[in-house]
């Protein structure tokens, strides 16, 4: 009986997040959809396809699901791409892109304007990078080409 209560309790906890995550999601497409319409925006090449990937970079980090990345969120991106930071860098990372040193997590327009902007912030080359990487592992996949003597050194 108490392995049907621990089931129990476990899929209403699965349920329940499952439901902070839609709305989560219903947000930040909403937010999205403001973008599309911005006219800053308008001259931005494939805007919908790059909010719908930043929309789901930007879920994957946020660990509170308050709709904000705060800094354990921005450690926890960092290392999963093999770039451990300090403490100091990442509020100085945080700061660049929220405007101020007093606020301590990215909401979804900060993130939305620094991959949007002009301003090259730190975070936002270093996804950029990590981006192009995956295009190239993705075209490499199959089987590895065959040597020829013009391969070797």
């Amino acid at each position: 009986q108490k392995q049907t209560k621990d089931l129990m309790s476990h899929l209403s906890c699965g349920k329940a997040f499952g439901f902070l995550k839609s709305q989560q999601e219903e947000k930040l497409t909403s937010i999205n959809e403001a973008f599309l319409t911005d006219p800053k925006y308008e001259g931005e090449e494939d805007l919908a396809s790059k909010l719908e990937m930043f929309k789901k970079k930007y879920m994957e980090f946020d660990l509170n699901d308050k709709g904000e990345i705060d800094i354990m969120g921005l450690k926890r991106m960092l290392e999963k791409l093999g770039l451990a930071k300090t403490h100091l860098e990442l509020k100085k990372m945080m700061s660049e892109v929220a405007g101020s040193n007093t606020k301590d997590t990215i909401s979804y327009n900060d993130f939305l304007n620094m991959m949007l902007g002009k301003r090259n912030a730190i975070l936002k080359l270093i996804l950029m990078f990590e981006g192009m990487g995956k295009e190239e592992e993705q075209k490499e996949a199959g089987p590895p080409r065959r040597k020829t003597f013009s391969d070797l050194p």
